[in-house]
């Protein structure tokens, strides 16, 4: 039989880590390892699951730890060997005194509790959209792989007619308990009842629609409002939509990560939407009126004369719709000037005159640009 690991090596914590360390440290296992997350090898995140959960539920326990940090494994054995192989000699350390040791062995540990609900787990999906289905919201049907609970038996696993019955081996509790004698009395352990696996019932005439199990899993379609303004990476939390829950426990969520395809022509900072466009350097010295494409629709933009490639201009209420607020974001359009590649015989003879008439082959910016290289270089 393999051996077990150590608790605190399971979650990745010292022994000297407290309560909220503990339970931090569970969280990102749990994460980790969840099988919906890990669907390539399911059987081994299971088993670390497993692991990971049994190493919680005695870590996050101050009596259980104790114990554990007192005998290791052995404290929760049926054979008690820690007690009997540690000779008591070491309670200075693993107990604050005799009140503690009388509460490990004779408190709450004793006392059996009947199962109670247990929620479902909750999903994640991730789902893509395009540019304008983030910036103007959208509604998407999904498809959900999960668990539900039986409506031919109500979730309750036994067939029509019947009903589960009580564990005769545990009559209900989910647990068995066997006792030890100490030199300070009777310690109780208790361990999940192998007969009915922890429910407390049995099924002695099982559903045929489930098996007996109480659950079917199930493919269902969920309708998500996607809200206009959401951007990449935010989640929307569908509550109920996860997996079915455990005796009457209520479903899991399901939460929804979204991810925005890359636009041709337009990116996005927050709510603003940012664009590149082309003009020809006589619009740019001229001046002029152009068409600007937007998430909105077309609009006219004027072009003042002189304009600089690299130029930035704003247009207002023009970009995503703010997520939570009223109004929209702005766009801002880059402006560039291009540069003719092919230039006739005549265009070049106009472009010959026009530098003569502007008595230089460069213009007032870069001669400056000039002049301030020359004084660098001397």
């Amino acid at each position: 039989m393999s051996e077990k690991r150590d608790y605190y090596e399971v979650l990745g914590v010292s022994k000297d880590a407290s309560a909220d360390e503990i339970k931090k440290a569970y969280r990102k296992m749990a994460i980790k390892y969840h099988p919906d997350r890990n669907h390539d090898n399911k059987e081994d995140a299971e088993a670390h699951m497993k692991e990971i959960n049994e190493a919680y539920d005695v870590l996050k326990d101050p009596q259980k730890k104790a114990q554990y940090d007192q005998f290791g494994h052995d404290a929760f054995s049926n054979g008690a060997g820690g007690a009997g192989a540690g000779g008591f000699g070491g309670f200075s350390g693993g107990f604050g005194g005799f009140g503690d040791i009388f509460d490990t062995f004779f408190g709450g540990g004793g006392r059996s509790r009947r199962p109670g609900p247990e929620k479902g787990a909750d999903l994640r999906i991730d789902v893509e959209l395009t540019f304008e289905e983030a910036a103007f919201g959208v509604e998407k049907e999904l498809t959900i792989p999960r668990t539900e609970n039986c409506t031919e038996c109500n979730g309750t696993g036994a067939a029509k007619g019947t009903s589960p019955e009580e564990c005769p081996q545990c009559h209900g509790t989910g647990q068995v308990q066997s006792y030890v004698n100490t030199p300070f009395g009777r310690m109780v352990n208790a361990t999940t009842c192998d007969r009915c696996s922890g429910t407390g019932k049995i099924v002695k005439t099982p559903c045929k629609a489930c098996g007996g199990k109480g659950q079917k899993k199930v493919s269902k379609k969920i309708k998500v409002k996607i809200p206009a303004g959401i951007d990449e990476g935010q989640r929307i939390r569908v509550s109920g939509g996860g997996q079915a829950g455990k005796r009457g426990g209520g479903y899991g969520d399901l939460y929804v990560y979204i991810y925005i395809k890359r636009h041709d022509f337009f990116t996005r900072d927050g709510f603003d939407v940012i664009c590149e466009v082309p003009i020809t350097f006589v619009q740019a010295a001229l001046g002029d009126t152009i068409e600007v494409p937007t998430i909105h629709g077309k609009v006219e933009m004027k072009i003042g004369a002189g304009t600089q490639s690299g130029t930035v201009m704003r247009l207002k209420g023009k970009g995503i719709p703010m997520l939570r607020y009223e109004g929209n974001g702005d766009q801002h359009v880059r402006i560039k000037v291009l540069t003719p590649q092919k230039l006739s015989d005549k265009q070049k003879k106009l472009l010959e005159e026009f530098a003569e008439l502007s008595g230089t082959k460069v213009n007032p910016e870069q001669d400056s640009f000039l002049s301030k290289m020359k004084k660098l270089f001397k």
